[in-house]
């Protein structure tokens, strides 16, 4: 079975947003969403993959065998868009999609051009009930 591209790495994290994020609003949104992620999750972040930055983590498997680890909650810092990885299909995050603000919804994350777009009172609501909701569903760091 081929190796999943996204895993944890050591690289710090503070090293990747200085060399990485060249936008410096982007950069100062990328060390605030570090300290809200890190303050809602419980977890001090790590790099996921080369671009990836996640907050504890959680087993899957699907029904096909694949399996692998992924952080619970996160974000990327991407040139054109901050894709945030804080989305699990809930009716309660269904219905604070309408409250987030400005941004676009992929198949697995949301995309927001800066923090100053959303509500962060509601991402914070959206990062409790992901998190919950992968506690439920999944073996979770959370229970380590």
């Amino acid at each position: 079975m081929a190796k999943n591209k996204t895993a944890e790495t050591e690289v710090r994290v503070i090293d990747f947003v200085n060399s990485y994020v060249e936008n410096e609003q982007k950069k100062a949104d990328s060390f605030q969403l570090i300290e809200l992620m890190s303050k809602w999750s419980g977890f001090e972040p790590k790099m996921w993959g080369p671009t990836i930055i996640g907050f504890g983590s959680y087993h899957y498997k699907y029904a096909s065998g694949h399996e692998g680890d992924a952080p619970m909650i996160g974000f990327s810092p991407r040139k054109a868009a901050f894709s945030l990885y804080v989305y699990s299909p809930t009716e309660e995050n269904k219905y604070l999609l309408d409250e987030l603000g400005k941004f676009k919804m992929g198949k697995a994350c949301i995309y927001v051009k800066k923090l100053s777009d959303i509500d962060i009172t509601t991402l914070e609501k959206m990062c409790n009930d992901s998190i919950a909701y992968l506690n439920e569903h999944h073996e979770c760091a959370c229970r380590n």
